[in-house]
């Protein structure tokens, strides 16, 4: 039997999976690693962590499963877009990678919508805005001179990782489409977008297809994993992407909704819509796309009220579930690292507006779990708005997706059917990928016939899908309110 590997790199932790030739899920392993604060708006983590990661997970999945490392067929990996990591001549990392959600931008920001945001928009399709590699970089070269002048490579951060294991330097298309520093139109490094930021494009790394071959194990990764040396490792892709496959959706007017660090409702479609508030990335199956909007902090606001107030998961779902809709008049708004649709503001702060001396850890509970389905409500009318045409039920994708009355408050507040499948996450859509570009699945369709399927489907309640409409005009609301207060820079 032959088997394939995925690996995933998230907001705060590794995920791999080992998917059997079969279709089966053989045995899974996550490893947590932290992400760094160290200024406000500042979010960074350790490459090296990655690194570290990657390998107890493949440690701990060879020894779990007991198979024969030699019938690992296959490894690919997969990560957050638009971390870069600036390297030395030798590829070693010169600083922590900036996170996507990361905030420092906003000066460049504003420089790049006022001296070329068209180009940007015509090259790239986005506007720009603090999540892009570009204005990243931007940074660092103004308020890091010395860390640029050393900078030769630049890694992506499933890049970096699979550099460790192969010696490549390649990234894919769709990992590009992320940099602000890819022409869509060409599907190449632009010119003209390396030329805003002074940067030679042959610092940057070559580009090919997700299931092209990267390289293969080499004898010191093979040394410190346990996987045979000479396995092959695909080049991988982005965990949105790798997500949206894992849930099936591969076809035109298929329909995403993720709970994950970040919050994004994705239609597939034919061809990019270009339009301020979506985000447009091509499809790991040729000639698709898969517009979308997207919202900052879903599951990090779960994580970070969890962090800061204390519990676990499934005692604060208990407790939440104990409040009635609309928490008694008290709203949270997710924005802890600013906003994407429709504001594109990163200057809005989350807040929790309309504390009574009657509310209770448990109201609080319940108010992160509706605020983020409100952020999700703003993405998915942003979609009315344009008119992208798709299919009447959405599958859901990540973590967050795992709580049952999480999944309910969504589906209450979107008023649509929402399905989970078996498997949902970048890691497993990495494996079949994987299984995808070595011919043990014969295409992308087939292989999630094979490997995943339905096991539940939440149903929105009509009265309180309209009770919600009601609460969502104050959350709408309290965040015109704030936002000029947050626009004047106070912290």
């Amino acid at each position: 039997m032959k088997y394939l590997l995925g690996i995933d790199f998230g907001g705060g932790a590794s995920k791999a999976t080992l998917l059997s030739a079969a279709g089966r899920v053989v045995a899974t392993h996550t490893v947590e690693y932290p992400t760094h604060y160290p200024a406000p708006g500042f979010v960074e983590q350790d490459p090296e962590d990655w690194v570290r990661a990657a390998k107890e997970n493949i440690r701990a999945l060879l020894g779990e499963s007991g198979i024969d490392p030699k019938d690992v067929a296959a490894l690919a990996f997969d990560a957050a877009t638009h971390t870069a990591v600036l390297c030395d001549e030798n590829y070693r990392a010169l600083r922590p990678a900036i996170y996507w959600t990361d905030t420092r931008s906003v000066g460049e920001v504003a420089y790049l919508k006022e001296r070329c945001g068209d180009l940007i928009f015509d090259r790239a399709y986005h506007r720009p805005d603090t999540i892009w590699t570009l204005p990243q970089l931007m940074w660092v070269k103004k308020n890091e001179p010395d860390v640029w002048a050393k900078t030769k490579k630049i890694f992506f951060a499933k890049d970096y990782v699979r550099h460790y294991f192969t010696g490549d330097y390649v990234t894919d298309v769709i990992e590009a489409e992320g940099s602000m520093l890819f022409d869509y139109r060409t599907l190449s490094w632009s010119d003209e977008l390396c030329g805003v930021l002074g940067l030679d494009p042959a610092t940057l790394p070559k580009t090919v297809r997700p299931t092209d071959v990267a390289g293969t194990v080499t004898k010191a990764a093979a040394e410190a994993t346990g996987i045979p040396a000479g396995t092959v490792v695909y080049c991988g892709t982005t965990d949105t992407v790798t997500e949206i496959y894992a849930a099936g959706a591969v076809e035109r007017g298929d329909v995403t909704v993720k709970l994950a660090t970040a919050g994004r409702i994705c239609v597939i479609s034919e061809r990019p819509v270009r339009d301020v508030n979506l985000i447009n990335y091509s499809h790991v199956v040729d000639g698709l796309w898969y517009p979308g909007t997207a919202t900052k902090s879903c599951a990090a606001s779960n994580r970070w009220f969890r962090d800061t107030f204390g519990g676990d998961y499934r005692t604060l779902d208990e407790m939440a579930a104990t409040v009635e809709p609309g928490c008694g008049g008290l709203v949270f708004h997710p924005y802890l690292n600013g906003e994407l649709t429709p504001y594109a503001n990163p200057n809005l702060s989350g807040s929790f507006t309309g504390i009574r001396a009657c509310h209770t850890k448990a109201h609080f509970a319940r108010a992160v779990l509706e605020g983020v389905a409100f952020s999700m409500l703003d993405c998915e009318r942003a979609l009315q708005e344009i008119g992208l045409s798709h299919k009447a039920r959405a599958t859901m994708i990540g973590m967050g997706g795992k709580s049952p009355l999480w999944r309910q408050i969504l589906s209450d507040v979107l008023g649509i059917r929402l399905t989970v499948k078996k498997y949902s996450d970048s890691s497993f859509g990495t494996a079949m990928l994987a299984g995808v570009a070595a011919g043990i699945f014969d295409g992308f369709a087939s292989a999630v016939a094979l490997c995943n399927g339905d096991v539940s489907e939440t149903l929105p309640d009509p009265e309180k899908h309209e009770l919600y409409q009601t609460y969502f005009k104050r959350y709408k609301a309290i965040t015109d309110a704030l936002a000029p207060i947050y626009n004047e820079g106070v912290r």
